[in-house]
């Protein structure tokens, strides 16, 4: 049942990155929290079967922490080609 916490607590702190990261408009508006809630999903799993309890401070770390980090990775470097390939587009047509 504590999944479920740490799915919602996962996707409102992915919600949080989408708005951090800068050049939002360039990617889509539920990429990130998805990204976020799938890392925690996985993480919180992967720490069950390891051992961690639900009241290990370390289960949540990993599972929040990890959310966070992978996505914000993600939106930027996803970002990061967006803009290079919108740069190439534009260069193609002559804009």
């Amino acid at each position: 049942m504590y999944i479920l916490l740490a799915l919602i607590a996962a996707c409102a702190l992915g919600v949080a990155v989408h708005y951090l990261v800068p050049h939002r408009d360039r990617r889509g508006v539920a990429l990130t929290p998805a990204v976020a809630t799938a890392v925690a999903a996985a993480a919180y799993a992967l720490g069950q079967w390891a051992g961690l309890k639900e009241s290990s401070v370390w289960l949540w770390l990993l599972s929040l922490g990890g959310a966070v980090v992978v996505s914000a990775v993600l939106a930027l470097v996803l970002t990061r080609v967006r803009i290079g390939s919108d740069a190439r587009r534009r260069s193609e047509l002559g804009i």
